[in-house]
């Protein structure tokens, strides 16, 4: 036995989402970005973007004809055409830069190790790149881990915030979902053994790094079809560009190619040509920020697509540990007794049940949370598995709490009213631990302490969100009947799975995803890898086993299984963002062409004056007004996209409303305001007004 004084507390350790900025845009992220805008003018990577090549192509004609005939008109098309593909570039440049920059930040984590590793249960030195899949290391307190793997014996802490940014501590122990350890890490106490689950070059720091590097980001097939779409509109446009040139040069106009050069950049879908990679690139980033590695950014578009959430019971939709939510008095005890009897069986308990017990006894009745006096010298009853109880020996005191059998054996048998309420607390998903005293040879049963699995905070407003969103929630657990039902029904999910087993977690997606929906979970076992490889989004937990880190398409850094709900949240705002910008982008085009249009033809027609109701000062002011603004617009709209629309959980029919109201109106109005005023300043330039 030790004292209560004599026996160290237990760290705490519990790693919290890695607190980072939102991705506010800052201006000087442009300047910073332009070098690499300026590389991206290469042919060869315009011709990625068709719509921006047609742009490009544009800019090199038009700076040919100026060149060829110079004046201000044609000077001016051509140096704006160059500001359009140049903004494009911009808006992926800066977010490609974030990338670069996060990535940059991990590359300073990376620490080439000197590993120990054991051959015949004999250590030796080599280098950590000289490491193989298999071979085991030694790592002991201060020393950095060498390579990712899987903790196979011991129990040690782990300074993990090179990598998580969390300060504190984790635990990582041999068996279990807690064994994973990452390269660059830094054992801080005890002495653990890890096996090598890794190539050197192909860790986890590295394939972080790749992931965060806009640049190695690889089209989804939304953004595929779009670009379809787009190019598709380009081609028409660009038909019927070219059939207006016998017109254009009927009008009398020497500067026809320009002109309709310009009117072709200015139908075809430019804005969300330009925008549309830095939205893609944007919404892996966001995920970045709050410490989740997407490994393709189809992952991302999936997670906003999602009609069904998995989610475990313990830890995700619960707390995981036990907690003390209520103290049942049995006999002639008073709660205050108990009260009492609780908090002294339990002051030499670490475990999160047992602190969970002081702390209810200091808040309901004002109890101390610490040893006070002769509590300090009192002798602790550990737990173990053969007398499946523990307690403390003070001042010829015993007091004991644990299982009902073992307590109420210690005791000298069971009551009826312990019984009616040890059954009662099962029955309604609890856990009932029996606390007893023997003093002066007489031994009592003080009463009943009730364990609940306690719903997080707020758990039932977020799936209300959810079911806001259109996506079905279902609870998943090992637990029996009883516990998972009075758990969903508390929790306010919309269905629930008891004793599910791992090929039972397989068989429940696979029959959502028959049905024609996309589903997504968490995990971090090696049992939850075959359902995460088999979920349209797997989310792995970082603190989970290598296995469940390679069948999830995500992994979650600080291993907080809450946060899938966010992933959600941010696969949503990238398909709005999208789907927003592409109407603002298609409704900008349409009030560009009462700019040119009437502009245009109206010596041909002039019917068509009708039609310039911004009543634009003259063709040339009218035409270059609309090509300044489609350059402007881009720049202006890049802090839109890296930051991405607002998302609030909402119906379809409500979300179209707002796009159209918002984005679409939106898309109309500005042109026609931005297009008036750039208008009222050009018209006095020499050679345009």
């Amino acid at each position: 036995m030790t004292t209560i004084l004599e026996k160290p507390q237990q760290a705490q350790a519990e790693t919290g989402p890695r607190k980072m900025s939102a991705g506010a845009f800052s201006p000087r992220q442009l300047w910073t970005s332009l070098p690499e805008a300026l590389r991206k003018l290469n042919p060869k990577h315009q011709l990625a973007n068709p719509v921006m090549f047609v742009v490009w192509a544009g800019s090199v004609l038009t700076t040919v004809l100026a060149v060829t005939e110079p004046n201000v008109f044609s000077i001016s098309v051509a140096s704006w055409l160059w500001f359009t593909v140049l903004f494009a570039n911009l808006a992926e440049a800066v977010a490609e830069g974030r990338g670069r920059a996060q990535a940059e930040s991990l590359r300073r984590t990376k620490t080439e190790a000197v590993a120990r590793r054991l051959v015949d249960g004999v250590e030796e030195r080599v280098p950590g790149a000289a490491l193989r899949i298999g071979d085991c290391v030694v790592v002991e307190a201060g020393e950095v881990i060498p390579g990712d793997g899987d903790v196979v014996k011991g129990i040690a802490t782990v300074d993990e915030s090179a990598i998580t940014g969390e300060s504190a501590p984790v635990i990582r122990e041999s068996g279990g979902d807690r064994s994973a350890v990452t390269a660059g890490t830094t054992v801080l106490s005890d002495r653990i053994v890890v096996q090598i689950t890794t190539k050197p070059g192909e860790t986890f720091v590295d394939r972080m790094i790749a992931l965060v590097e806009g640049a190695q980001r690889q089209k989804t097939p939304n953004e595929i079809a779009l670009t379809i779409l787009l190019s598709t509109l380009t081609i028409m446009f660009l038909l019927a560009v070219v059939a207006l040139q016998p017109m254009a040069g009927y009008s009398g106009s020497l500067q026809s190619v320009i002109t309709l050069t310009a009117l072709l950049v200015c139908l075809i879908p430019t804005t969300i040509g330009a925008l549309l990679s830095a939205i893609g690139i944007a919404g892996m980033d966001r995920l970045v920020q709050r410490n989740v590695l997407a490994k393709s950014g189809r992952a991302v578009e999936a997670a906003g697509d999602v009609d069904t959430l998995l989610l475990d019971k313990t830890g995700t939709i619960t707390f995981g540990n036990r907690r003390c939510t209520e103290l049942l008095p049995v006999g002639s005890v008073t709660l205050g007794e108990l009260a009492e009897v609780a908090r002294l069986s339990s002051l030499a308990d670490q475990t999160p049940e047992g602190t969970s017990i002081v702390a209810y006894c200091a808040e309901q009745y004002g109890l101390p949370t610490k040893p006070q006096g002769p509590e300090l010298h009192a002798e602790e009853v550990a737990f173990t598995a053969q007398t499946r109880m523990s307690g403390i020996d003070i001042d010829g005191r015993e007091i004991r709490k644990g299982a009902t059998s073992a307590v109420c054996g210690w005791a000298g048998g069971i009551s009826s009213e312990v019984e009616e309420l040890t059954d009662n607390i099962s029955s309604q998903g609890g856990t009932p631990l029996v606390v007893a005293e023997r003093s002066g040879g007489i031994t009592r049963v003080a009463g009943v302490i009730r364990l609940s699995d306690v719903v997080k905070p707020g758990m039932k407003e977020r799936f209300a969100e959810l079911r806001a969103m259109g996506i079905r929630t279902v609870m998943v657990t090992g637990d029996n009947e009883l516990t998972a039902k009075a758990i969903a029904t508390e929790a306010g999910v919309d269905d629930y799975f008891a004793e599910a087993k791992p090929e039972d977690k397989i068989a429940l997606i696979k029959a959502e995803q028959e049905g024609g929906r996309l589903v997504a979970m968490t995990g971090d076992g090696t049992n939850d890898a075959p359902a995460l490889a088999q979920a349209d989004v797997g989310v792995a937990m970082n603190t989970g086993t290598a296995a469940a880190k390679e069948a999830g398409n995500m992994v979650d850094l600080d291993s907080d299984p809450t946060k899938l709900i966010e992933i959600v949240e941010i696969g949503k705002q990238l398909l709005i963002t999208r789907g927003a910008l592409t109407t603002f982008s298609i409704a900008n085009d349409l009030a560009k062409y009462f700019a040119i249009l009437p502009a245009m033809f109206v010596a041909i027609y002039p019917q068509l004056d009708a039609l310039n109701i911004m009543r634009l000062a003259t063709p040339t002011s009218a035409i270059l007004s609309a090509v300044i603004f489609n350059a402007l617009i881009i720049i202006a709209l890049i802090p839109l996209a890296l930051r991405g629309v607002r998302y609030r959980p909402t119906s379809a029919s409500a979300l179209l409303r707002r796009n159209l109201l918002v984005y679409g109106l939106g898309g109309i109005v500005t042109p026609f305001v931005g297009i008036w005023l750039t208008d009222l300043v050009i018209r006095f330039i020499p050679g345009i007004g």
